[in-house]
């Protein structure tokens, strides 16, 4: 690293924080596991000790750190093993990725936990795998790991790559320590314009986009006898949901419902939590405020409960699917909010609020299409949620052009595996030398 001044003083504050946090890693991890976000059995993984073994082939190691960018590079994946018959090492972060994507990666593509950026623990990792090229995932810019890659001399690339303003300023500061950790990687593949512009504006080579992979991640799965026993149970009642919120947003939600009570009593307001554990913080929530609450998880329908907290896993599908209306959430929690296109197409008319800059390209697409509505507080999405609810027709038409919109964006898996050919055929001309 004796090259890379600035990526090397980022490298040494990175060692120097986990030398002085490693005697706190065991209480941390177990800490981890009482609040459900490690998985007790496979804690090994985290310290980059392997629980299954190498496949023989040509293999390909994908992190993406949670569910949705997990979701968003499955195409990739089966691209990578169907088409370039490539074995898939995926790693995510969460407990909640793992399990989803258990069920649905391909033959030939295996999950692990991905080892924390610690020096030992991804020696012991890269050490196992030895992958032949190495595909990453929006925004993971962890310095150890990025170094390893590049000492080994790994080919590597980066798709849906995202720069918050945050991040640009702080690595405007470190000067190139971005460009250099980053150095090797081709291509970067912006998910935005506005990333695009921020990935050059700091020196970072090779830069494509903006390509959305969610555009063809495909549509959310739910189940038939699932929603026919909702509809059922609904008879007809006015409801929208708040999909993917963080907290700080059920209260706005709920809110909202508040004010709208008067005019619809029976209106039935759906919250789906982005991490369903929290779903009896937030049913004790919805007490609190003198609403009914029935929760998903505990195998109950929605009966006449003012709110419904759908606290499980895979469903998201069958609410956007349930729900006229749709309040996107992230986008009022300072998150820069979650995929717009799900809901886009699956007839959902679209609300989201001001803090879009995950979502920019799609949320402008969007609006300039009469699909979705911003609302800023707990006042504007009662507004919205009235109008669309006194004029079913309108949030109809919304639905009908979002869903053009998810139409029109299909199709980018194959342009962005087109630009990961020359990774790809490194990576074979490697693994054939070995």
């Amino acid at each position: 690293m004796a090259t890379f001044t600035r990526a090397s003083a980022v490298l040494l504050a990175s060692r120097m924080a986990w030398a002085a946090a490693t005697p706190l890693l065991g209480p941390v991890l177990r800490a981890r596991v009482r609040r459900g976000r490690e998985d007790p059995d496979r804690l090994g993984e985290r310290l980059g000790y392997p629980s299954v073994p190498r496949p023989q082939g040509l293999l390909c190691w994908v992190h993406a750190a949670s569910l949705g960018e997990a979701r968003s590079v499955e195409p990739i994946i089966r691209r990578l093993v169907e088409e370039h018959g490539m074995d898939v090492l995926l790693t995510t972060v969460t407990v909640t990725s793992a399990r989803a994507m258990a069920q649905t990666l391909p033959p030939r593509a295996c999950h692990q936990f991905a080892p924390l950026d610690q020096r030992s623990a991804m020696r012991r990792f890269l050490d196992h795998w030895r992958p032949d090229c190495a595909l990453r995932v929006e925004s993971e810019i962890w310095p150890e790991t990025l170094s390893a890659l590049i000492q080994r001399r790994i080919p590597r690339a980066i798709v849906q790559a995202r720069l918050s303003a945050r991040s640009a300023t702080r690595w405007r500061w470190l000067g190139g320590a971005l460009r250099q950790l980053l150095d090797g990687f081709d291509p970067v593949i912006a998910q935005t314009t506005v990333d695009r512009k921020r990935l050059a504006d700091l020196g970072v080579a090779h830069v494509q986009g903006p390509f959305n992979l969610k555009a063809d991640a495909g549509v959310p799965a739910s189940d038939p006898a699932s929603l026919a026993a909702l509809r059922t149970d609904l008879r007809q009642r006015p409801l929208w949901l708040a999909a993917s919120t963080h907290p700080g947003e059920e209260s706005i939600a709920l809110a909202a419902h508040a004010r709208l009570s008067s005019r619809w009593p029976d209106l039935l307001t759906i919250l789906l939590p982005r991490h369903p554990d929290r779903g009896s913080t937030i049913e004790a929530d919805v007490r609190k405020r003198g609403l009914t609450v029935r929760r998903r998880s505990l195998g109950v329908l929605p009966g006449n409960a003012n709110v419904y907290v759908a606290d499980t896993l895979g469903e998201t599908g069958l609410f956007y699917r349930l729900a006229p209306v749709a309040l996107v959430g992230g986008t009022l929690a300072s998150r820069g909010g979650h995929n717009l296109l799900e809901p886009a197409q699956l007839d959902c008319a679209i609300l989201h609020g001001p803090d879009i800059a995950n979502v920019v390209d799609v949320a402008a697409e969007l609006k300039q299409a009469g699909a979705a509505t911003e609302v800023l507080d707990a006042d504007t999405l009662a507004g919205a949620l009235s109008h669309l609810l006194e004029q079913p027709a309108a949030a109809r038409h919304m639905a009908a052009a979002a869903k053009q919109v998810a139409a029109r964006a299909r199709g980018v898996t194959t342009q962005v595996t087109e630009l990961l050919g020359p990774m790809i055929a490194e990576a074979k001309v490697a693994h054939a030398r070995t």
